[in-house]
């Protein structure tokens, strides 16, 4: 005979089974709601141009040239390029910076816009290369910007006209590095920059005059380490910056598809279910990335990176013309290629080089340091090797480039 005392325990535990199975079943089915939020079941159309086939999607060799130059690193990830095919049967371009993609708060000369420019040339000056297409550039082909009417200026008055000539094929490392993620935020390994590297590096030029140096030695490093966190900090404290930041944050997959522009949390090095349900806590608790906790991340990514950082490279240009700026990306570009080329890796932390009034301290002794007889530093990044692999971020379709023909 069962007495209810006997009873009583086995519908206890039955009743704790039933809700702990129901517990499970609830977490499992927030996870999977805060997974699909993030995206996980949509294709990630922005990283098809990371693709080596992608180029050979388009049947115009211009085309073919552009859609592996969108692969470029550029200022904010704003891809601030614009296209216009020449019409009269040869084969050239124009390349426009496109005046919509400007961030005046954290780039309010246009500085890095054109340096963005140059990055883009040089992608596609190695691209023409493995091709068989010698690039021809000519710089500001309709003449200089009118700097008091600069957004209507950059509409109407190309960076470069670019024209394709028949030339023997000529892949190189350089090329292969073209669809290898061009920066990375991680801490670096304790394996030093060698010399025969560092020579490498510094042998690049650029047509201009544009110069590259890299800095290994223990007080220089010191030094621009914590400029570099200063710079960070100045920055992650600026409330109109962070503002224009905030903007550009893609929160989930789906708005990566429809901007395929600008910052999402592969910035981070995050990849894996872990890229998507940071996402969908973002989409679906946007207070979670406000800029409290975008300023503390961005300190602490800037601090950990700059303790592990024994060499950095500082681009200059001895004036600061449109032209020079251009040239600068361009040199900085084949920097980048070719560290890669090189299993190292790289990450802008030109933070203090920024024209706003914040950083002016900053950038006025940065200047004084590094930069002799009046010169400009137009890119400071960290160098070394990756502990860490970082994932490509988002390119435009290369046909959204495309302006007038």
């Amino acid at each position: 005979m069962t007495t209810v005392h006997e009873k009583t325990p086995h519908r206890l535990r039955r009743g704790i089974v039933i809700a702990a199975g129901s517990t499970v079943g609830v977490g499992a089915a927030l996870l999977v709601v805060v997974l699909a939020a993030g995206g996980l079941f949509a294709r990630a159309d922005y990283l098809d141009p990371w693709e080596q086939s992608y180029a050979d999607t388009f049947e115009d060799p211009r085309m073919q040239l552009v859609a592996q130059a969108v692969l470029a690193p550029s200022s904010h990830n704003e891809q601030p390029w614009k296209i216009e095919l020449d019409g009269s049967g040869a084969n050239a371009f124009s390349l426009f910076a496109d005046s919509s993609r400007l961030t005046p708060e954290v780039d309010p000369l246009a500085r890095q816009t054109m340096i963005s420019q140059g990055t883009f040339l040089e992608y596609l000056r190695v691209a023409g290369a493995a091709a068989g297409y010698e690039v021809g550039i000519e710089m500001f082909p309709g003449g200089d910007y009118d700097e008091a009417a600069l957004s209507s200026s950059m509409d109407e008055r190309p960076v470069a006209r670019v024209t394709l000539r028949v030339d023997s094929p000529a892949p190189s490392s350089d090329h292969a590095a073209l669809f290898l993620s061009d920066t990375n935020r991680s801490p670096y390994s304790p394996t030093a920059v060698t010399s025969a590297q560092t020579d490498e590096l510094e042998s690049l030029v650029a047509a201009g005059g544009a110069s590259l140096t890299v800095f290994r030695d223990d007080e220089d490093v010191s030094v621009i380490r914590a400029a570099t966190v200063r710079g960070s900090v100045i920055e992650a404290g600026n409330a109109a910056v962070a503002a224009e930041s905030a903007a550009v944050f893609r929160s989930n997959e789906y708005v990566k598809n429809e901007y395929r522009s600008g910052f999402a949390v592969e910035g981070q090095g995050t990849s894996g279910v872990a890229k998507y349900l940071l996402q969908g806590i973002a989409t679906l608790l946007p207070g979670s990335n406000g800029s409290d906790a975008a300023a503390t991340r961005d300190i602490a990514l800037a601090t950990d990176g700059a303790a592990s950082t024994s060499a950095y490279a500082i681009v200059t240009t001895a004036e600061n013309t449109r032209a020079d700026q251009v040239e600068a990306g361009m040199l900085y570009a084949s920097f980048a290629l070719r560290a890669r080329a090189l299993g190292l890796v790289t990450q802008p932390v030109s933070q203090i080089l920024e024209e706003h009034p914040a950083m002016e301290l900053e950038r006025a002794s940065i200047h004084d340091a590094y930069a002799p007889e009046g010169a400009t530093i137009q890119m400071l990044a960290r160098l070394g090797t990756a502990t860490v692999d970082y994932p490509p971020t988002m390119r435009r379709d290369a046909n959204d480039l495309l302006g007038a023909e």
